[in-house]
């Protein structure tokens, strides 16, 4: 934990203090896992973390300001997605695994996080846009990275002139997010796990490069 972390009323909290700050953060993350948002209670969170709710209000203002400390963090953490990109190349075999390594990372990341991203996106699809920002700030790490790739391919020649980098980064990022919250649901529709991931992989690659892969 860098920097200084403060209580509600603006205090400077110490070692034990950031340790039951972290903790009650910690339990929060894991009842998200099991239960509705909506239904998680702060005397509960602090119950599982041996505290009273009066040290929770320390804290935090409420469930939802410890929810988006929680969302802050694994946001800063999904800028890291932007280094599934960097200096990779979109040529013949290596194009092949870059796209299969964007893919394997943001499903992995999805996956990892899946709670928090359930109860971001519900905040961002409700119009909260403390929920949106954390949302795009995700996003953003892979989109950019690809409307890059795109121009860069077209000022190469590789890529038609008339194909939009922006839109077609927005596409596919659009595109890996919703596959990748739906990871479970797949399996109803017969999609096994190893399956998804080289079929999604070249769908990316298709919207990059406009072309099929060299596997």
């Amino acid at each position: 934990m860098t920097g200084q972390v403060r209580t509600v009323d603006g205090r400077v909290a110490g070692r034990r203090g950031q340790a039951t700050r972290q903790k009650l953060l910690d339990c929060l993350s894991e009842m998200l896992s099991s239960s509705p948002y909506r239904d998680v209670k702060v005397i509960d969170v602090a119950r599982k973390a041996g505290t009273s709710p009066a040290t929770f209000y320390q804290y935090f203002p409420d469930v939802e300001g410890a929810v988006l400390e929680i969302a802050e963090q694994m946001a800063a953490e999904g800028a890291e997605l932007t280094t599934l990109l960097e200096g990779r190349s979109w040529t013949g075999k290596a194009g092949w695994q870059t796209s299969q390594d964007l893919v394997e990372g943001f499903l992995d990341f999805w996956r990892k996080n899946d709670a928090i991203l359930r109860v971001v996106d519900l905040g961002a699809a409700e119009g909260d846009k403390r929920f949106y920002k954390i949302r795009m700030k995700i996003l953003n790490s892979v989109n950019n990275s690809l409307a890059d790739t795109v121009k860069e391919l077209q000022a190469k020649g590789k890529v038609d002139k008339d194909v939009s980098p922006a839109a077609m980064a927005g596409s596919l990022v659009a595109m890996l997010a919703a596959v990748a919250s739906h990871q479970r649901g797949f399996q109803s529709w017969g999609v096994k796990q190893a399956e998804l991931k080289p079929n999604l992989a070249t769908l990316v690659h298709l919207g990059v490069t406009g072309k099929k892969p060299s596997k």
